[in-house]
């Protein structure tokens, strides 16, 4: 914020300088129709700023239309003498590109095919049902023991074989825990879920856990029986099918709130763990 304000600054003491067109990716962390503003962690423009955090303003509301906390969005942020803009807002969907394509293809297929029966896939805002899995330890944790507290939760299964998958999804949860390392635990908590409770023990979960030196009391790793497994994974949206000894999967990380609510569901891999960060630091400092 302090880096536009300076180049704002300079801008207007330099009358020869023209508004100038910025392209700019980011994930948007909260919307605010009232003031026509959201806000991004944005990755960071080439000699112009750094990565950060900061509201962007926008001249027409609808360029907020569908936009929720989580969301990738690329847009071009107009900067002139004396303010700046944001427009052509776009949210990026997620699209795979370094799974095969015959198995993201085979991959909706069988989700399509899966969707024909009755599932529900949470919205942001909506409460999420309890729930109780084992962790790593073998204890049963239950969501409904961690209301008042922000809850963050990905999905994975430790025997996939592609490092910008599971594992890197997991890590994002790895690199959270040093910065959070204060609130852990008082505030926030960590849930990882394997779509594969056959092959995923509490045992496996424990030793794939180790790599990160994980606290089991605020960093829970879940598997149980297949079906509340999957009751789960539903709920977030996550499709897997196993597939010649590996499991074909989409990619979920989501934030519920201190209410019990579900914030943001993101899909993919397309985001840093410092721009997860930013979004899960601004649901630990709502007052909602």
């Amino acid at each position: 914020m302090r880096a536009l304000v300076t180049t704002l600054l300079l801008l207007a003491v330099q009358p020869s300088v023209v508004a100038q067109d910025y392209p700019v990716t980011g994930m948007v962390v909260r919307v605010d129709r009232s003031r026509n503003t959201f806000t991004a962690s944005i990755q960071a423009i080439p000699g112009f700023m750094s990565a950060m955090t900061m509201p962007f303003e926008v001249r027409e509301e609808k360029e907020l239309d569908g936009l929720t906390p989580g969301a990738i969005v690329e847009f071009v942020l107009v900067v002139n003498r004396t303010s700046s803009h944001a427009e052509r807002v776009g949210i990026v969907r997620y699209q795979s590109t370094e799974q095969d394509p015959l198995a993201a293809s085979r991959l909706r297929l069988l989700t399509q095919i899966a969707g024909a029966a009755s599932r529900t896939v949470l919205t942001v805002g909506q409460t999420v049902p309890d729930f109780s899995l084992t962790n790593q330890k073998r204890q049963q944790i239950a969501l409904s023991d961690l209301r008042g507290k922000v809850v963050a939760i990905n999905f994975i299964y430790t025997s996939c074989p592609l490092p910008n998958f599971c594992l890197r999804i997991a890590n994002n949860f790895g690199v959270l825990q040093q910065r959070f390392k204060a609130r852990l635990g008082r505030d926030l908590v960590f849930l990882t879920v394997t779509f594969d409770p056959v092959h995923d023990t509490p045992e496996v979960l424990a030793q794939y856990a180790s790599r990160w030196s994980v606290d089991p009391t605020t960093w829970h790793f879940l598997t149980g029986p297949i079906g509340d497994v999957q009751r789960v994974c539903h709920l977030f949206g996550v499709d897997s099918f196993p597939d010649e000894g590996l499991v074909n999967h989409s990619l979920h990380t989501a934030i519920i709130d201190r209410q019990g609510k579900i914030v943001a569901n993101i899909e993919g891999n397309q985001f840093t763990a410092r721009q997860l960060g930013d979004l899960t630091e601004a649901v630990l400092n709502s007052r909602r």
